[in-house]
């Protein structure tokens, strides 16, 4: 072929993949909300607020959304407790698809917000497996009450992220599909209590160490 025909057919080339990828990538480009595709695989132990942090940042940066301030969604207890709430910056947050989940922190934390199994999408966009699937995996590691706020008393964070150990803690979840739980509340953030912190444990009661991730800036 000749070299203008290899040239028309590079630009083809060329624009047939920045049609096809364009309004993906800016779709990924303006997310501030997702869910952790994976876990750590470590169970309750996230390294601290700054490893779930790096997860949040290390997996928005690879969907291509890495310019911005990425925050685990999650509290921690005792001495200078944190609240999740405090840590996601002001909104409003929007899933992988461009669908606003909250215009702010009140609107995120009552009754209008839009997670759900839906909405509640991983930084690929994908829908993220929930109680009438195969596994479970709804529950989302929060160590948080309804309100965004810490929890008081007992351990229900696992160590404050730190701990796999069994016997050692356990940690508040929420259901992002907002069901499963028949005997308390399926609140996005606060549901119930894992048995332990083991991945193990994690995944007796549906879960396999996920939890939110929101772009704080």
């Amino acid at each position: 072929m000749s070299k203008i025909t290899n040239l028309v057919l590079l630009s083809s080339m060329v624009w047939l993949t920045l049609s096809a990828s364009g309004p993906a990538q800016a779709q990924q480009s303006s997310m501030s909300f997702f869910i952790t595709s994976v876990g750590l695989g470590k169970g309750g132990d996230l390294g601290g607020l700054d490893g779930a942090d790096r997860h949040c940042q290390s997996l928005a940066q690879a969907a291509g959304a890495g310019g911005k301030t990425w925050r685990a969604y999650l509290s921690t207890q005792g001495p200078g407790a944190i609240n999740a709430k405090d840590r996601i910056g002001n909104g409003p947050w929007f899933n992988a698809k461009g669908i606003q989940i909250a215009a702010n922190v009140a609107d995120l934390h009552g009754d209008s917000n839009k997670i759900n199994k839906e909405t509640g999408l991983d930084e690929k966009g994908m829908t993220v497996k929930g109680r009438t699937d195969t596994p479970n995996q709804h529950d989302m590691l929060t160590g948080t009450q309804h309100d965004g706020t810490a929890i008081p008393g007992a351990d229900a964070t696992c160590g404050n992220w730190t701990s796999s150990t069994d016997g050692q803690g356990s940690a508040i979840v929420g259901h992002h599909d907002l069901i499963g739980n028949t005997q308390g509340p399926n609140f996005w953030n606060y549901s119930h209590k894992t048995p332990g912190c083991s991945p193990a444990n994690l995944q007796r009661v549906g879960g396999a160490g996920l939890f939110y991730c929101f772009a704080a800036n």
